[in-house]
């Protein structure tokens, strides 16, 4: 019997939403008619919500498990209090080898700000060719060397300053060869001894530590909504997001966010103020406060 395509993704309530429409327009592209088993890790998401997000897919393809976030830190690990406005579960990619359950060697990690155009099964059936990861070029940062978005200590990292970077809100995981290569403990290490330089967190830390050990995918799977490449396999939101009424990249990718979401229970929302993005935000850096202090 064929095993589930499994897919990880973190989401609060504020982005449930996103996570509705990425989920939908996973489902509507599923021509493969694979089983899509979803890993949700949950930051504090309301029963009301998780019942919400439940009752949008009726197709018997789709499963979804609930994992609360406090469950998916291993006890002998803790989270690095960075600086940034970013929240805490931006760290959860880094776990899916501990709380997936064991028979699983391979998922599909994706950021909620995502939809999908292709089948996803086509990025599961994509060669790794014996590396620990696959994810696509930042096409944006570049390299390692780029002076705003970079790794600002790559030669103190003893990286060349032509190493890739890959944008982490799409990767697909060889579940063992990380668990084999330690790659949790060196990026966790990695960002507390770094924090200085890590202005993406956990992107700064994946990709120190996997410099040169990732598989490139075709850019199509993670097209950034900003980017001018034609007939994405799978658009990100990754700067403004299309709940949001300031949302300034293509209108087409807003519109068809928009169409997905009015096939999920909520339909007919409208998009929010700039307001509650900012609120957003200084939640997440009071998050990191409280554990600081307490």
């Amino acid at each position: 019997m064929q095993h589930p395509i499994t897919i990880v993704a973190v989401s609060d309530n504020h982005y449930l939403i996103l996570l509705a429409a990425l989920i939908k327009s996973i489902e509507k592209n599923n021509r493969s008619q694979s089983v899509l088993h979803f890993y949700i890790i949950e930051d504090k998401v309301s029963k009301a919500n998780k019942a919400k997000l439940e009752s949008s897919f009726a197709d018997p393809l789709i499963k979804i498990s609930w994992i609360a976030m406090e469950e998916a830190i291993p006890k002998n690990f803790s989270l690095p209090l960075d600086r940034s406005s970013y929240p805490l579960n931006i760290y959860m990619r880094l776990f899916i080898p501990f709380f997936l359950p064991a028979e699983v060697n391979k998922a599909i990690y994706l950021d909620v700000d995502m939809i999908a155009m292709e089948d996803i099964a086509t990025l599961w059936n994509t060669q790794l060719n014996g590396k620990i990861i696959g994810a696509v070029h930042d096409i944006w940062i570049n390299t390692v060397s780029n002076d705003w978005g970079g790794i600002k200590n790559y030669e103190e990292l003893q990286l060349s300053a032509d190493t890739l970077y890959f944008n982490t809100g799409l990767i697909v995981f060889d579940l063992e060869k990380w668990r084999q290569e330690k790659i949790t403990e060196a990026v966790l290490d990695c960002i507390e001894n770094n924090k200085k330089y890590a202005n993406y967190p956990d992107q700064y830390g994946l990709n120190v530590v996997l410099a040169n050990k990732w598989e490139p995918l075709d850019l199509k799977w993670n097209t950034f909504a900003s980017s001018s490449i034609s007939n994405p396999y799978i658009i990100h939101f990754a700067t403004r997001k299309p709940i949001y009424t300031t949302y300034s990249n293509n209108p087409a990718f807003q519109k068809l966010f928009w169409e997905f979401v009015n096939q999920t229970k909520w339909k007919g929302a409208k998009p929010v103020s700039e307001g509650s993005r900012y609120l957003k935000k200084i939640n997440n850096v009071w998050d990191k406060i409280k554990k600081r202090l307490f």
